[in-house]
């Protein structure tokens, strides 16, 4: 199998505890590059990860003509501009969700992807789960009959002001951060946007939404509930998951993490009888870093499209707006 020579853009710690290991496992992936405005952290993920090149600049490792692809995991507001520039270059990109702040911006993105000809894919690894797929499969079998309400929520801890997450000017707070892991699993479970999106927020003294609840209504007559909070213990790795669909014949809960792997389990509740049903999941991130590759080697279509990224995008932008941010 011909790998892919990739870059990494940053050292978040996204990238140091999920993605690189995801990629390490990938059959198809070769870490190439990695590039951090700190250099002694860069040669740090080089000694551990294995990279073969080491950058302390970005626009180095854009501009290097060995690197095929290039994940991006740098804070919400620098998306755009790197993306941006990367594609501009001739890589293909993965970027980190939420792709960019705006609809607008990302339809911007995939037009600048198409005139260079390369692929461009936000970064959702759980939608890549067999988890997420045997969900949907059940809804899509009718195992449930139609949907009338979802719910469901991502809460993890609160983070001190040296997080990104905390500041306002790198659009952090829990709408952008872990709401749209909620708006993205609603969009995949209804196949739909919502009609109506009301929302509330409590904020934090910098001005970021630490918890917001919003209130979603479709066509279909569905109906949706869908809560992002960072309000746990400081720090602490703390976190709530939680997805529960009620249906015309039966309900289905779960309480597996979103970028869970190994044995997840959910249940099926009908006229009282529960069944449990698990699903084996390999680590999302390989699964993702593997069909991205099979996108620039094979032509496989990017498994989250252009498509689900602008509606999604359109519902995020909505919640913030009624919440006021």
């Amino acid at each position: 199998m011909e790998k892919v020579n990739w870059g990494v853009l940053g050292t978040a710690g996204i990238a140091k505890g999920q993605t690189i290991p995801g990629m390490l496992e990938a059959e198809n992936c070769n870490l190439y590059a990695i590039a951090g405005r700190d250099l002694n952290k860069a040669k740090a993920f080089q000694a551990q990860f294995g990279f073969e090149i080491v950058y302390d600049r970005y626009e180095d490792l854009v501009s290097d003509p060995n690197v095929e692809a290039i994940y991006i995991p740098l804070p919400n507001s620098l998306h755009f501009e790197w993306v941006k520039r990367a594609l501009e270059y001739g890589n293909h990109v993965l970027c980190e969700k939420p792709l960019t702040p705006t609809a607008a911006e990302a339809e911007e993105l995939f037009r600048i992807a198409d005139q260079n000809h390369v692929l461009l894919m936000e970064a959702f690894a759980y939608l890549h789960s067999p988890f997420v797929k045997a969900v949907k499969d059940e809804l899509d079998n009718g195992t449930i009959g139609d949907i009338l309400y979802i719910e469901s929520q991502f809460v993890t801890s609160n983070h001190d002001l040296s997080n990104f997450r905390m500041h306002k000017d790198y659009k952090g707070g829990s709408t952008y951060d872990l709401g749209c892991y909620t708006t993205s699993m609603a969009l995949t479970m209804t196949g739909q946007e919502p009609e109506n999106v009301q929302a509330a927020g409590i904020f934090s003294p910098e001005g970021v939404d630490v918890l917001t609840s919003a209130v979603l209504t479709y066509k279909s007559g569905a109906k949706a509930m869908l809560n992002s909070g960072m309000v746990l213990l400081t720090d602490a790795d703390k976190r709530l998951d939680q997805l529960r669909i009620e249906g015309t014949k039966g309900s289905i809960r779960s309480t597996a993490e979103f970028n869970g792997c190994g044995e997840l389990s959910y249940t099926i509740i009908k006229d009282g009888v529960c069944e449990e049903k698990t699903v084996s999941c390999p680590q999302n991130y390989r699964l993702e870093v593997e069909q991205f590759g099979r996108c620039i080697r094979n032509g496989e279509k990017p498994h989250v499209t252009r498509e689900f990224t602008i509606a999604n995008l359109r519902t995020l932008e909505r919640i913030l707006q009624a919440i006021g941010y």
